[in-house]
């Protein structure tokens, strides 16, 4: 404790004094006379919408397009066909068939025009009602019955 300063001066709480940002000519000038350090920046991006400035978003829009997933595959037209052909032959309108598949007309209608993404419980159930194989090889062949051994 003998060798402690008791003249010098801490001031607590005093705040350092900000940056000023002004945009009027006349403030900078002033700043300038009195001898203050003035640092002027010209904003890259003023007045302009900010993600259109550069070539970096073709760029990065190229990437992505790039990156993206392929969209899954559709059911094939020939699908399609054999779903209209053997429901023609049961006589049955897409309604009706639907019901018997517990599916909305909308889902028969879409695997008829071949929009649909096939999924293997649909046509596993459109198999066993029109009695057509619609999956493998030999898409639209007649479905024996149970195999007897």
């Amino acid at each position: 404790m003998s060798n402690v300063d008791w003249d010098t001066k801490i001031v607590i709480g005093q705040k350092a004094k900000a940056p000023k940002v002004t945009r009027k000519e006349t403030d900078l000038n002033a700043a300038r006379r009195a001898g203050a350090v003035v640092g002027t920046e010209k904003k890259v991006t003023a007045g302009h919408n900010k993600a259109h400035i550069g070539t970096d978003h073709q760029r990065i829009a190229k990437l992505d397009r790039e990156n993206e997933v392929a969209p899954p595959p559709k059911v094939p037209p020939s699908v399609g066909k054999a779903i209209q052909q053997a429901r023609m032959e049961k006589q049955l309108s897409q309604k009706d068939c639907a019901q018997k598949i517990n599916e909305k007309p909308s889902v028969l209608q879409d695997y008829e025009s071949g929009k649909a993404i096939p999924n293997p419980q649909i046509l596993a159930k459109l198999e066993r009602v029109l009695g057509v194989k619609l999956r493998g090889a030999d898409i639209g062949k007649k479905l024996e019955g149970p195999k007897k051994s």
